[in-house]
Parts: structure tokens; sequence; C-alpha cells
């Protein structure tokens, strides 16, 4: 990287941030110029983790681009196969059941806290407050806990399928779901107590990072990002999917300028109102499937697949060929734990998709490093990387 200032008048330093560095939160590499511990510039360098996933996908069957979607925001991986599964959806042109668009949206909810309890613990021990990190972990095993009563898996549970989802809810998931959420807001305090109003927490977050809502805007921030600097934008309510015009909820918004604290209080409000959502969800969880009544789309019951040779014959042309949607294109966009998740997909009309573009939140929150860093203490990226809530494998897809 060239010195900003000339060598002449100003004697700057370049330092390397990462990529190995535990604040960047993962293979993140920071290249900052520095004036003293003023920074001058600070260029985030990419790449230590990509691994190709929208290339992967063009070689595989819909379904089996599931695990590798997984694997983008992999704190946050049902969210994801959540969006892909939409979107191969509305290639096809269908809608699943109801059961199975609750239980999508219950799974979803508790992922978005999972995230955000990460985020806080992480993003707290990062500007040093170790104790929120060892409370959030006793909430988020117990979502994990959940997630694999549903699939078996915790980081990676793939239980979402194009068409619905891979089984019913288990025998206990939902008594125990409700218990969580029920006592969720009591936990919370927990949190709410040693930060909100710590005297040294604010002198680390407020009026760090500031982005005023145009300013958002221009940048494409979306989520909770966004939603700091007052943007009242979120694709739950405002093009909802899978029923969530069904739930009553609100949307926090920032209450400060779009400074790191505002983007704090607006993800502690959110955990809150996800499981307000998840507990509706669950009282009202309707009865019926969990996957649509086509064969084309989902494989038949196991115990047909030994007795009935059309059954056995569906079965294997689904595994083989996979769904084959129709010539075209679509955009589904869904409200990850980060901010805007998109799949972009074109079909030619065979079993493979033709092209995958995926619109990460992570990656475009990312872009705005140098902007905010300018000018601030060295201490202070440590906090801005912290507010933006990045996966590294969300940012190198």
């Amino acid at each position: 990287m060239t010195p900003v200032l000339p060598e002449k008048q100003y004697d700057t330093m370049l330092l390397n941030v990462g990529p190995s560095h535990p604040s960047t939160h993962g293979v993140l590499r920071v290249l900052v110029e520095l004036d003293g511990e003023v920074i001058v510039r600070a260029m985030p360098d990419l790449g230590y983790l990509h691994r190709g996933i929208e290339k992967l996908c063009e070689n595989r069957t819909y379904h089996q681009c599931i695990p590798l979607m997984n694997r983008l925001d992999y704190l946050a991986g049902e969210v994801n196969n959540f969006g892909f599964c939409l979107a191969v959806e509305k290639l096809l042109g269908i809608e699943v059941p109801k059961r199975a668009q609750y239980i999508r949206v219950i799974i979803a909810e508790l992922t978005r806290i999972a995230s955000h309890i990460f985020w806080l613990g992480t993003h707290a021990h990062d500007l040093g407050a170790m104790t929120p990190l060892f409370y959030g972990f006793r909430e988020r095993e117990k979502i994990m806990d959940l997630c694999e009563m549903v699939s078996g898996g915790r980081m990676f549970p793939a239980y979402f399928r194009i068409g619905g989802v891979a089984a019913d809810l288990p025998e206990g998931f939902v008594p125990e779901a409700l218990a969580f959420v029920k006592d969720f807001p009591n936990k919370w305090k927990d949190y709410d107590t040693l930060l909100t109003e710590n005297p040294i927490w604010k002198k680390r977050t407020v009026g760090v990072g500031v982005m005023t809502r145009e300013e958002c805007l221009d940048w494409g921030w979306s989520g909770p990002m966004a939603r700091g600097s007052g943007v009242d934008w979120d694709l739950r309510r405002d093009n909802p999917y899978s029923s969530y015009e069904d739930f009553d909820f609100n949307i926090p918004l920032g209450t400060r300028e779009g400074d790191v604290y505002s983007r704090y209080l607006v993800r502690m409000q959110e955990m809150l109102e996800s499981a307000k959502i998840v507990r509706q969800a669950l009282e009202k969880l309707p009865k019926g499937d969990i996957k649509v009544d086509d064969p084309r789309i989902s494989l038949p019951p196991k115990e047909k697949v030994y007795t009935d040779i059309a059954a056995l014959i569906n079965h294997f042309k689904l595994i083989q060929e996979g769904v084959t949607p129709p010539k075209g294109e679509v955009y589904q966009a869904i409200e990850a734990p980060k901010g805007e998740m998109g799949f972009y997909i074109v079909s030619d009309g065979s079993g493979r998709p033709w092209r995958i573009k995926i619109r990460r939140p992570s990656f475009v929150v990312l872009n705005a490093t140098d902007k905010l860093a300018r000018g601030r203490l060295l201490a202070d990226l440590i906090a801005l990387i912290g507010t933006m809530d990045i996966v590294l494998a969300d940012v190198d897809c």
C-alpha cells in the first residue's frame, strides 16, 4: 500500500492487523497506515478463506448446494439455507405448507438469537469484558441443543429442504423451545446489566464508527448495521416471506447517530423480538404436512421406498437428477442476522443451477472499514470490526 501522506512531510507506519489476530474474527488482514496512533487509512485484505462456493454449486444438484450454503455465515447456517430454498422454490413456483413455514421461522429466529449472542460475547470480549461471553454461551448452547434435536447437527444442521423441512419437529421440542423463549428475557437482563450503562463500555462505543442514515444507504448497508442509523427497513416486515406477516413484532431502530453503541442497542432489542416471534410461532403452530406433496420435489416416505416400485423410482430420480426448475432467473432475499442475504439463481432447465450469485451482508459492510476508521485511534479499529459482526466465511464466498 502506498502511504497517503507524503514521506517528506510525515512519517507514517504500516501495520498488519491479522490475518490471524483474534479480534479480526477469522482470517481478515487489515493493512493500517498509522500517524502515531491515529489511523490514516485502513484497507481490508480479503480472500484467505475463499472457497468458490458459487462456482461449486454449478456442478451440484440444487439439494447438494444446501450443505455449501451452511458454510457461508456458519453462525447462522440455517438462515442461509432458508434463503436458498426460498429462491429455488420461487423458481419452481411452489409454496411450502403452512406448518413448514412456521417451523422455518422458529429455526431461523432461534438462529438469529444465537448469532447475536455470539456477536455480543465476542464483541464485548474484544473490548475487554469477558463475562458477557460466558453468559452468552450459556444461552447459545441451549439453542444449539434445540437445533440438534431437529436435525442431529449443531454448527451445520442442514435441516431445511427445497419444498419444506427434512422432518417434523421431534417430541419434546415444542415445550423445550417454549421454556427457552419464556426464560430468555430474564437471561437477557444479565447482558443488559453488564453492558448497557457500563461507563467503560460506553466510552469504547459511543461516538465511534458513526454512519448517517444517508451514508448507510449509499454504502448498501442493511440489517442491524443500517437500522442502528435509523434506516427503517426489515425484509421480514416490508417484504414478508414464510408467514412472517402472521406474527406481531417490532423493528428496533438506533437511538443515536449510527455509532457502535447504537448498533449494540439494536441487536440487543432484536434478540427479544426474535424470542417473541418464536413464542408466537410455537403457540400457533398449525398441523399438516412439512413438505410439498409433489413427487418431482419431495422424496417419498422411506417406508414406501421399500414397498412401492413407483416410490423407489421417484426416490432414485430425485437423488440422481434433483429438482428441475424451468428456465429462468430469480432473486430472493431474506433478513439474515447480519442483514439482507440474497440469492440470484439462473436456471437452464437442468437439475443443476447454471449460475448463482450470493449477496452476503458481511461483505457489504466490510467495504466501509476505511471510511469508519480514518481519523480514529488504532484501539477503535477493534470496536469497528466487532460492530460489523462479520464472519469471514460469509465475506469470502
